[in-house]
């Protein structure tokens, strides 16, 4: 009989599958296998890795660093393997997703580039692969979380939703009529690298003034270090809290303390809002969504990062009054969709493998009953 791997190396009829399964998202995840799968998420700082059912719930979860970034992609593969290896021992893992931040090329196969991590035009897909038992699915990050909100959190009923999810950095998915907008080349949706700032900051990505250096949690982590390593009066607080060690500044401390009540952990956050705010007005007018749902970990700030991004896009929305507003709502699924998304993309090739390998199965067995008969004829002669 033929192997998962045969399958997967036939080269032309694998990308079939894959571009069918794009074309087809809404219509097949409603009569997608039932069974659990894999969903990784993969960041700038941290892998995480989770067993989700059909329903979107997940049943076990695990949670490691990225590894640094300057080591070899097999390094990163290698985390990956043991994630998904370690969650098998105690599910039975029928298909792996994959999001990743970065480009993933249109047939869902290569990461052509991502800034936080050494993957330069890499076969993630095809790697992950060879070395696993089950089907493998690679898509962006942000795709998978915008598929995740569509179909269990914040998008529900919606027919055109636009997912920004700010962590290391943004990412973005257009999602229209159920269905992921991913471009002529895969790599659709990279709003954080929409130049807002000419001349600004530079970004990780080669050039400068991206939006992602103006509204993340890079952004946020970095004001925070630059007013406290100034001795800047403001930043007393922050100073105090991590007992003079600038480098322990992180965006989790600064959204805490800002609940607290510390004026510049407040200021910081409104600050970032306010170029959301903008992002979303300049996405508005080139999308038109019905709704925009903000994502990942510095979403967790909540309305004070949210609330000011909601009065600087009526700001700067273009035809404000005329026109009626995109919706701005915060993730459901946190900081999880990624991985809940990955999971659940993963059951469409899931069931294509399963048919396929049903076929097989049935021809081996017609094969089998044939040359039984074959025997039996020859035994009565």
């Amino acid at each position: 009989m033929s192997t998962y791997r045969d399958f997967t190396h036939r080269g032309s009829a694998r990308a079939t599958v894959l571009r069918t399964v794009g074309t087809r998202e809404r219509r097949s995840h409603l009569s997608a296998p039932r069974v659990p799968t894999v969903g990784i998420d993969i960041g700038g700082t941290k892998v995480m890795a989770g067993v989700v059912d059909a329903d979107g719930n997940i049943l076990e979860k695990l949670r490691t660093e990225t590894p640094d970034k300057s080591k070899s992609p097999k390094v990163v593969e290698d985390t990956i393997v043991e994630l998904v290896l370690d969650l098998s021992d105690r599910h039975d893992v029928h298909a792996v997703g994959i999001g990743a931040a970065g480009w993933v090329d249109a047939d869902r196969n290569r990461v052509l580039f991502a800034p936080h991590l050494s993957w330069r035009n890499e076969p993630l897909r095809d790697r992950l692969a060879e070395r696993l038992a089950v089907p493998v699915l690679v898509d962006n990050d942000a795709n998978a979380a915008a598929w995740a909100e569509w179909r269990f959190g914040a998008g529900r009923g919606e027919d055109h939703l636009v997912m920004i999810t700010l962590g290391t950095g943004i990412g973005g998915a257009i999602l229209e009529d159920g269905q992921v907008k991913r471009g002529k080349y895969g790599v659709a949706g990279e709003f954080g690298h929409m130049q807002v700032v000419p001349g600004g900051h530079r970004c990780p990505c080669g050039n400068r003034g991206c939006w992602e250096q103006y509204s993340s949690g890079n952004a946020l982590v970095r004001e925070a270090r630059e007013l406290a390593a100034a001795d800047s009066p403001v930043a007393y607080g922050i100073i105090e809290h991590v007992k003079g060690n600038i480098s322990d500044i992180t965006g989790p401390m600064i959204t805490e303390l800002a609940r607290e009540g510390d004026a510049m952990c407040v200021e910081l956050l409104q600050d970032i809002g306010q170029w959301l705010g903008v992002g979303i007005a300049n996405l508005a007018a080139a999308l038109d969504p019905s709704c925009f749902v903000i994502g990942g970990g510095v979403s967790a700030a909540d309305d004070l990062l949210i609330g000011p991004a909601r009065d600087a896009f009526k700001r700067h929305l273009t035809g404000r009054g005329y026109r009626p507003e995109a919706r701005i709502a915060r993730a459901q699924l946190g900081p999880e969709a990624g991985m809940v998304g990955a999971a659940d993309l993963a059951r469409l090739v899931a069931r294509r493998f399963r048919r396929a390998n049903r076929r097989r199965v049935e021809r081996y067995e017609r094969y089998e009953r044939y040359a039984e008969s074959r025997r039996t004829t020859k035994g009565l002669l």
